[in-house]
């Protein structure tokens, strides 16, 4: 993951310093969580391919006491059972203004702003970046929305960008050597 040099201007903060504060994640879902395509059946069901490493980085996240939620734009029954089987309990979907949902959020958790991270990747997730302490986006968003994050992934949604901001999190707040060696013993 790369901090944007030339949106350091733009956007003062200090994620390596905001990262440890993290206590909720929340995250977009087309673009983010999915490579951004939709795919619809005859039937006119809508087809998402989620990727398994974002998915361990999740539960990495929530069996660390770091909440995930999610606000989205669009419906879908795909995402719910995603969510379903990650534990993910705090689904905001549907929503055309995500400041608002994020107050709702921060209300319904009691986690305030400076506690919480949004992951966005178009313009309809900007007024929520602008108002948590630490935003992300993909390599892939436009311009626009880069200028306002607090940093670029190296990979893109759905190719475990979400992965690549679980595991900063964890690493800042001291958690990840003791997941991995977890795992090696």
């Amino acid at each position: 993951m790369k901090e944007e040099s030339n949106h350091k201007k733009a956007n003062p903060k200090k994620p390596d310093l905001k990262l440890n504060q993290v206590k909720l994640l929340l995250l977009d879902v087309d673009g983010v969580l999915t490579d951004g395509q939709i795919t619809y059946t005859d039937s006119g069901e809508q087809i998402k391919s989620f990727n398994s490493k974002d998915g361990l980085g999740l539960r990495l996240l929530m069996d660390n006491n770091i909440r995930v939620g999610i606000i989205t734009g669009r419906k879908s029954n795909a995402l719910v059972h995603r969510c379903r089987n990650l534990g993910i309990d705090l689904i905001f979907d549907g929503i055309k203004n995500k400041a608002e949902a994020l107050d709702k959020i921060i209300k319904l958790t009691g986690i305030s702003a400076p506690n919480i991270a949004f992951v966005g990747d178009d313009l309809i997730d900007l007024p929520a970046m602008i108002r948590t302490s630490i935003s992300f986006t993909v390599p892939d968003a436009p311009e626009e929305v880069k200028l306002h994050a607090s940093m670029v992934t190296s990979a893109k949604g759905g190719h475990g960008a979400v992965r690549e901001i679980c595991e900063a999190i964890l690493k800042a707040q001291g958690l990840w050597e003791k997941l991995l060696n977890k795992y090696l013993s």
